[in-house]
């Protein structure tokens, strides 16, 4: 009986871990306003709190650090729309090749999707997601989605589920929008990468709280997205 008792109790505990763990949970949902709030307060806590290595890796910085330089000390770009870009100025193309709005890329990216959230009193994002990790791979996304989506993919879509979804189903339009704020490079794939930057999308520049595309198998409901990226090479799209 006492055997019993023990294994009930462990089984309880463990159920309430995975709850505590789980990546995709969320606190009760907050007003759109305060969401929009908490994503800008999100963002300025993570510039203070992550650099660049020398590869163009985000990562954690330590305060007794004296070496490296957080992201909120090396000029980020705060656009219209609530999206925080920050370019490693010793990894940009030079010249380089301007990228249009309806490009195809090749981008080698490491992308994780947060909920900005209000933990005792503090602001940051919690409850990560991995988006896209093709550092890990080491070969370039090709032509992503969720930049552009081609119109035929989108037809096909909504002629197979009767539904009318326009190019935001698909599309992360704060990304597109400060991507187009640097410049690509014109390597082969097989290059080693070398990351020239970091472009911080709040949610309402995201999906918001609008139907999306699943890309994840999780909701992109409130998530903000960060964005370490470089591009290899775009190509103009001939739009039919």
């Amino acid at each position: 009986m006492k055997k019993t008792i023990l294994l009930l109790i462990l089984a309880t505990i463990s159920v309430i871990s995975c709850r505590k763990d789980d990546p995709t949970s969320t606190e009760p949902e907050v007003s759109i306003e305060t969401q929009n709030t908490y994503d800008d307060q999100a963002i300025v806590e993570f510039l203070k709190t992550h650099y660049l290595d020398a590869r163009g890796n985000v990562k954690d910085f330590v305060e007794t650090d004296t070496v490296n330089t957080k992201l909120f000390d090396l000029n980020p770009v705060t656009l219209p729309s609530g999206v925080v870009y920050v370019k490693k100025a010793s990894s940009q193309p030079v010249p380089g090749t301007e990228i249009g709005d309806k490009d195809s890329l090749r981008l080698m990216n490491i992308a994780t999707t947060y909920v900005a959230q209000s933990t005792d009193g503090k602001v940051k994002f919690g409850s990560s997601y991995p988006f896209r990790n093709t550092v890990s791979t080491g070969n370039p996304e090709v032509d992503p989605a969720y930049y552009y989506v081609k119109n035929s993919v989108l037809a096909a879509f909504n002629t197979k589920y009767g539904t009318s979804y326009d190019h935001s189903y698909y599309e992360i339009e704060g990304f597109r929008e400060a991507l187009q704020k640097f410049r690509a490079f014109d390597i082969p794939d097989e290059d080693n990468y070398n990351l020239q930057g970091v472009i911080i999308v709040p949610s309402r520049a995201a999906f918001a709280r609008d139907p999306h595309f699943n890309y994840s198998n999780i909701s992109f409901r409130n998530r903000s997205f960060i964005f370490n990226f470089q591009v290899y090479k775009t190509t103009p799209r001939v739009i039919p």
